[in-house]
């Protein structure tokens, strides 16, 4: 849980400092670019469990 609270935190530091530089942000400007990166992570997690009982 540390590490999400890190995570969030740098991200606002982030994305604060990049709109205060006046620089685009390096992130998906969408909701759907959002939930893609969070599809890209939910399908590793599922081949790492998948893994488990193949093994």
């Amino acid at each position: 849980m540390k590490e999400v609270v890190l995570s969030l935190i740098t991200g606002i530091v982030v994305g604060f400092l990049f709109t205060l530089l006046r620089l685009p942000i390096p992130a998906p400007p969408a909701l759907a670019g959002i939930v893609g990166i969070v599809g890209v992570y939910l399908g590793m997690r599922l081949f790492q469990w998948f893994t488990v009982f193949w093994k």
